[in-house]
């Protein structure tokens, strides 16, 4: 299967993250501005039909980026954001998790990308101590979140709604309340902490968008791409071991869809063949 539903859209499995677009710390301006706009038009050049962001990445500059080298968008394309967290002016992430913090930064990505309506939103799940893990559920607040959704995609602002860094009971009390559309959560080949959560969403037919896929960035040692089946294969198969542990990551169930990410187009073009490796029946990372 090489593409999965994404609310109303049908997207390739592998899409694009505007992550890295921005400076280091996903704080400010790109090193290189050419080469930022270069790599998302390429990505759409390759087929790319599914681009994830953020308006605190930068912040303001991922989604200003997207809609220089793109705008006016093709009928296609799946643009993705998240809500409930901002940046302060040193760059340091904050919860922004009221209702009416997820309206007005939902109304600002739709300014920032110019588009009446984005495919989807994620609902951002705020935990400082862990960005990668998810965080403790607080039901109150949780309901009111979800009505703020609903509302925005009752009234068209968004097409789907999604979830963030969130746990299987977030996941449970959502389905009860409205559709989920997709969620991310890390996943990766050493740390399936999201396994019931990725189950889930498989048996929901709802997209499952893994982050942190070659480990994560606040780890210091990287177990992803030093597994030794995954330098092995590697090797045996002529790939890098990125392209390898992402391959992985798509097999693991149909509704899986990647959005790697990148500054440089050949990186860009890496990422998007993983699409095409067949790994070894035996690979076991």
């Amino acid at each position: 299967m090489t593409t999965y539903k994404l609310g109303k859209f049908t997207v390739h499995r592998v899409g694009f993250g505007a992550m890295q677009l921005p400076g280091p710390g996903v704080f400010g301006p790109p090193k290189d501005h050419g080469q930022a706009v270069a790599v998302l038009r390429r990505a759409v050049e390759l087929g790319v039909d599914h681009i994830d962001t953020a308006q605190f990445y930068g912040p303001d500059v991922a989604n200003q980026l997207i809609r220089e080298a793109l705008h006016p968008y093709a009928d296609n394309l799946a643009l993705v954001s998240k809500v409930g967290a901002r940046r302060d002016d040193k760059g340091n992430w904050i919860p922004a998790s009221q209702p009416d913090d997820l309206r007005a930064d939902i109304e600002l990505n739709l300014r920032e990308l110019g588009v009446d309506q984005l495919a989807a939103v994620n609902l951002r799940i705020h935990n400082s101590d862990d960005p990668s893990a998810p965080a403790d559920i607080d039901r109150g607040l949780f309901d009111r979140q979800l009505t703020a959704m609903i509302a925005a995609r009752d009234e068209g602002l968004i097409g789907g709604i999604g979830l963030s860094s969130i746990s299987l009971e977030h996941l449970q009390i959502a389905l009860d309340r409205t559709e989920i559309v997709t969620v991310q959560n890390a996943y990766n080949l050493a740390d399936k902490t999201s396994q019931p959560v990725l189950d889930a969403c498989t048996e929901h037919g709802i997209s499952f968008v893994p982050f942190f896929p070659l480990g994560s960035a606040f780890n210091a040692e990287n177990p992803v791409l030093g597994n030794p089946a995954v330098k092995q294969a590697a090797v045996d198969l002529g790939k890098t071991p990125a392209q390898i542990a992402l391959a992985w990551t798509l097999s693991v169930a149909p509704n899986v869809l990647l959005i790697p990410g990148t500054s440089s187009v050949a990186h860009l073009e890496e990422n998007l063949a993983v699409a095409d490796i067949e790994l070894p029946a035996d690979f076991a990372p």
